[in-house]
């Protein structure tokens, strides 16, 4: 939720994330459980509605509130995964943030993922200030600033976090920078849901839903009850009127422990798939008591022998937690979300304790569990993609990012139809861990550049290579060693396809010659980003 401030060649979008994409390849799979460094508490704080506190006062804007919230401006230079040696044009986008402890200001990954250069500047200020990113957690949507002049926080003073969660109902003020004027809006809305759930592909989270205006602009600015920060604005539901998402402090302050060494390293994650424990028939198949509940392992994450968890096992419990036949848990008197979110609360050194119904009895076993999902095809997470340029031909390896491109308009519908009558990997493998180490879909992201050595083949942008000279291709860089070590007269490309394609036969040596001259009437700089050039240059000129 981002305001784009037009330029003199582009227009004004109203969304970055493909977080709906992501969300969509989400509710294909079970019910994966992530995590996050070690807790406090085993619980949450569910803070019951006070009897006497005013709602009128808890939804008043503040003089000290607006002082903290800042507005920020960014340069973007995304990635263009169709183009990946270059980037697409600048797009400049205003949002919002707010400052914290520790001279910090926190927004949303989103706002300054890809930035070239960021300014902060108060509230009914003249001046911008020069901003340094110094964390980003793309999958939580979260990054933290600091500012050059740290004189600027002698006068905005930080804004404390509520130490409990709100209660549904609860009034709540957002404060923010949205489309439509250039000064500070606040709007007043109550907390309609708390719920746990997808934040992205590799992300799950606490979100907060409320029912205060949420616009583009709005990104970064803090939801605010009785001057206290309970969560971040970033999100909006589309199609639908004042249904508005906040990242709440609980989530924000896991992040912020993480990234005190400057790195983020993602919350620990169980993605095994599971089935809720409902139907009669299942529960006397698996011959459980009267007064079991669970979830029923489907696929454990792993199949190796030592791994904790197996087939048709059914987890009753997390930590001391009982999780019920939807898998959920209870959260004090009126809060009851997914049993995912103790994994985040209860994981220490990257184990989580579950208690199992197995053959007639119940065991406990401690569950490893994982900070980043491993994804044969990744997330870029504010890198730039890897290519290599071989001839006429582009070579990358498959990201989410790059697929989502053809989930997001109608012209791209043709495109997705093809690649599932091919059989393509692009559309089978989302969501799958690689089938051994180091495995990632090599693709064509482009068509060919023009040159005599493609004529007479078809256009092979997005098809995912299979083989070169028979032998598979494990990944880019397996890719760039394979054609580097060539001898062969001929170079033989086949593509990963269940029908239809074809296979490319090229002149060895002309691909290697020809590059050069490809390269520079198409204005590409380099023949391959700086990773696989590396190896490709790593036993001197190909013969």
């Amino acid at each position: 939720m981002i305001h784009r401030r037009p330029r003199a060649t582009t227009t004004i979008f109203t969304l970055v994330l493909s977080l709906v994409f992501y969300s969509l390849i989400m509710t294909g799979f079970g019910a994966p459980a992530e995590t996050s460094p070690p807790p406090v508490t085993p619980m949450p704080e569910v803070r019951p509605s006070p009897a006497n506190a005013s709602s009128s006062t808890a939804a008043t804007p503040s003089k000290a509130v607006e002082n903290s919230v800042v507005k920020i401006f960014a340069t973007l230079r995304q990635p263009d995964p169709t183009k990946p040696w270059t980037k697409k044009e600048p797009d400049d986008i205003t949002a919002s943030g707010v400052v914290i402890s520790g001279k910090r200001i926190l927004t949303n990954a989103h706002v300054v993922q890809y930035a070239s250069e960021v300014q902060v500047q108060a509230n009914q200020a003249g001046d911008k200030l020069p901003a340094i990113v110094k964390a980003v957690g793309p999958g939580i949507d979260l990054a933290v600033l600091e500012l050059e002049d740290q004189k600027f926080f002698d006068s905005h003073a930080p804004l404390p976090f509520r130490k409990s969660l709100p209660d549904s109902k609860d009034p709540v003020v957002v404060y923010g920078y949205p489309t439509g004027g250039s000064s500070l809006s606040i709007t007043k809305g109550i907390i309609s849901r708390i719920e746990f759930t997808s934040y992205s592909l590799s992300a799950l989270g606490l979100r907060i839903q409320i029912d205060a205006a949420i616009n583009p602009g709005n990104s970064g600015g803090p939801a605010v009850v009785n001057d206290e920060i309970v969560g971040l604005a970033f999100s909006h539901l589309q199609m639908a009127q004042n249904i508005g998402y906040i990242i709440p402090v609980e989530e924000i302050e896991l992040f912020l422990q993480d990234v005190t060494d400057g790195r983020y390293d993602g919350k620990p994650v169980m993605y095994d798939d599971l089935q809720t424990l409902e139907n009669p028939a299942l529960r006397s198949d698996l011959h459980l008591p009267e007064s079991s509940q669970g979830m029923v392992v489907h696929r454990p994450f792993d199949s190796s022998p030592n791994y904790p968890l197996k087939e048709w096992d059914v987890i009753t419990k997390i930590g001391d937690v009982p999780v019920d036949d939807e898998g959920m848990i209870k959260l004090g008197d009126t809060l009851r979300v997914r049993f995912a979110y103790m994994v985040q609360k209860l994981a220490q050194k990257d184990t989580v304790p579950l208690t199992i119904y197995r053959g007639g009895k119940e065991s406990k076993i401690n569950l490893p569990v994982l900070r980043q999902r491993p994804l044969v095809i990744p997330e870029l997470k504010g890198a730039y993609p890897s290519y290599f340029v071989y001839g006429p031909l582009v070579f990358s390896e498959a990201t989410t990012d790059l697929v989502a491109l053809a989930q997001r308009n109608r012209e791209m519908a043709a495109l997705v139809a093809m690649l599932t009558y091919i059989g393509s990997p692009l559309i089978g493998r989302i969501g799958d861990k690689p089938a051994f180490p180091g495995e990632r879909l090599v693709v064509v992201p482009c068509p060919f550049f023009p040159h005599r050595l493609s004529k007479g083949y078809g256009n092979p942008s997005w098809q995912v290579l299979k083989t070169v000279n028979h032998q598979p291709i494990k990944n880019l860089t397996h890719l760039v060693e394979v054609l580097r070590d060539l001898k062969d007269e001929f170079v033989t490309l086949e593509f990963n396809t269940r029908s239809s394609g074809e296979s490319i036969v090229f002149p060895r040596a002309e691909m290697v010659s020809a590059t050069e001259n490809i390269l520079s009437d198409n204005g590409v700089r380099s023949q391959g980003s700086a990773d696989v050039m590396t190896i490709w240059n790593a036993k001197g000129t190909n013969n």
